[in-house]
């Protein structure tokens, strides 16, 4: 197979998809129908209740949903072949996550701004809420300890066998660690001239986008911060604290409207490298099909359920339905924007990641299969320097896309960290209640922004440093009962208001049996390895973990399920 051809198929299917089947979504769901404002506007408070513009929210949400996973879940995916997973990426994008997220943001507008749990809460039950929240904000913790353990460790120094800091192997660490802080701070400048000055968003965007470019060049050439991926940690730590309660305007907009760019970039990148090279992808190295089962050095790996929870947020995540729902409908100008931010971003996630599949194509024929980062950066920058006359650009591309990958994982970072914050202060507010109605008691303390703000990051962070990979590989199922309950709240809203909800209860099901056979293989597994013995504290986190999903799962369908036939027999 070539490429080149593999993309514009992959392109064609996802604009058809956006089209047709989006454009019937809209029309099912009524969006745009109402004359309401949207909650940005009705609830604008200033700090989080703030209508943005569509380019500048795009750069939100896009920038939010994507950090690592279509890139991260197509490599490991790889292992199956390209042809399952690239069917995966355009069945799971446009039946699937995109229904998911355009659906989450939807239903969330209609609820005030508010989350996927108080959705479930209205919809469902009052306990189904406090179950979902509860795992969300596990989850989320979880989300927070690796990005921010992935975020320093890729800021801090390497040390050579005496302990001592080596600053030649350093060097390209410290860089990416002084752009993303000169990034902050242009991101800061751009809010205030932008929402405070009121410049024109097209003199603004042009001088961000030198600004970043300067800042490369800077960061590349003077990095003078040397510090410990420990260090880092806790300077993360303090980062995403503030960030997570300062009003979106000064950081979270124009910093993710900005990283929007670095993303364009790399799609610009990608696309001329596949262009250009136009390889093909050589079925010694990367076949169409391995097989369903298949070894890959750590035990044998079954394509159902194992494709469809590691491709993860090339095809649907249910991370996504906490950023339509937790941050991306308190920002929204109006409500047609919903279709392109939402749906439409999904559908470019996953042309992100057909692009990383033909990355792993290349980067195996070069033989550069260091890791996640290094394939995926290392096969683009190679298709381009594979072009006559760009050679030499080679070296530089890869620092770029590299740059960009952190800068991701950094942006979905503190969104994390707000979102479970959100999570966290939703929990103790009874159906119907936002936090400012709480204006007493001991509850008041706990929907408290700072304080929740403050557990959330003391959580994570001794989390990332003290083991999270321990429990990491929980999150692909986790992530994936997330996308399962979305589907299942935004179908049961749907039934409750006599719209159609068809197109939520199929991929609702697929994605429930998925994430169950998931889990049971894990308890197995787990189970193994104690029985083995000389397990540490890993495996029985991970079984006890795993039990408590599955559970979760079982009751919240039977909850949902009762909803549905309740709506239909009434």
């Amino acid at each position: 197979m070539n490429s080149l051809v593999l993309l514009i198929v992959c392109i064609a299917a996802l604009a058809v998809g956006y089209i047709c089947y989006g454009g019937w979504l809209c029309r099912q769901w009524g969006v745009g129908e109402s004359n309401e404002e949207t909650p940005a506007h009705a609830m604008e408070d200033g700090v989080d209740y703030v209508p943005a513009k569509a380019p500048v929210l795009m750069g939100h949400h896009f920038s939010s949903i994507a950090g690592a996973g279509p890139i991260t879940g197509p490599i490991g995916a790889a292992m199956f072949g390209w042809l399952p997973v690239t069917l995966w990426i355009l069945i799971g994008g446009i039946f699937f996550g995109g229904v998911h997220d355009f659906g989450a943001l939807f239903a969330s507008i209609r609820h005030k701004g508010q989350s996927v749990g108080e959705i479930i809460s209205t919809n469902m039950s009052r306990r189904a809420k406090l179950l979902f929240l509860t795992f969300a904000y596990l989850t989320l913790i979880l989300v927070v300890a690796a990005f921010a353990s992935i975020v320093a460790s890729t800021f801090g120094v390497k040390l050579d066998e005496s302990g001592a800091v080596d600053f030649a192997a350093s060097a390209s660490n410290a860089s990416v660690a002084m752009v993303s802080l000169l990034f902050i701070v242009i991101a800061i400048v751009f809010g205030f001239f932008v929402y405070r000055r009121n410049a024109p968003m097209s003199v603004a965007s042009v001088v961000g986008v030198l600004a970043i470019i300067a800042i490369m060049a800077i960061g590349m050439n003077w990095h003078p911060i040397y510090l410990t991926t420990s260090q880092w940690m806790i300077i993360v730590g303090i980062y995403i604290a503030i960030a997570s309660v300062t009003p979106v305007w000064i950081l979270l907009q124009p910093r993710d409207y900005l990283s929007s760019f670095l993303l364009y970039a790399m799609l610009i990148v990608a696309v001329v490298g596949v262009v250009g090279a136009h390889p093909n992808i050589d079925p010694e190295l990367f076949p169409a099909f391995a097989g369903f089962a298949v070894d890959n050095g750590n035990g044998i790996q079954y394509l159902f359920p194992v494709l469809f929870t590691t491709v993860a947020c090339g095809a649907i995540s249910g991370f996504h339905s906490l950023v339509s729902s937790g941050t991306t409908s308190k920002q929204l100008d109006k409500e047609s924007d919903a279709k392109p931010i939402a749906y439409g971003g999904m559908l470019l996630e996953c042309v992100l990641a057909v692009l990383t599949l033909c990355a792993i194509g290349y980067a195996r024929k070069i033989g550069t299969t260091a890791g996640a980062t290094d394939i995926f950066a290392g096969g683009i920058a190679g298709m381009v320097a594979a072009i006559p006359g760009l050679k030499g650009a080679e070296n530089v591309l890869y620092t770029l896309l590299v740059l960009t990958y952190s800068a991701f994982c950094l942006t979905s970072l503190d969104t994390a960290t707000r979102l479970a914050r959100f999570m966290f202060q939703e929990f103790w507010l009874e159906p119907g209640q936002t936090v400012k109605d709480v204006q007493e008691g001991w509850k008041k303390v706990m929907v408290n922004p700072y304080f929740a703000t403050v557990i959330t990051v003391i959580l994570g962070i001794l989390l990332g440093m003290t083991g999270y990979s321990k429990i990491w590989g929980l999150f692909g199922a986790a992530n994936q009962l997330l996308a399962g309950l979305g589907l299942l709240a935004v179908a049961t809203w749907l039934g409750n208001i006599g719209r159609n909800n068809k197109m939520f209860l199929a991929p609702m099901a697929f994605m429930m049996v998925v994430t169950i056979c998931s889990l049971i293989l894990t308890v197995k597994n787990q189970i193994g390895i104690i029985s083995a013995g000389g397990a540490d504290w890993g495996p029985y986190a991970q079984v006890i973990f795993a039990v408590l999903l599955i559970v979760l799962a079982i009751i919240l369908v039977i909850e949902g399920v009762q909803t549905l036939t309740r709506k239909k027999t009434a």
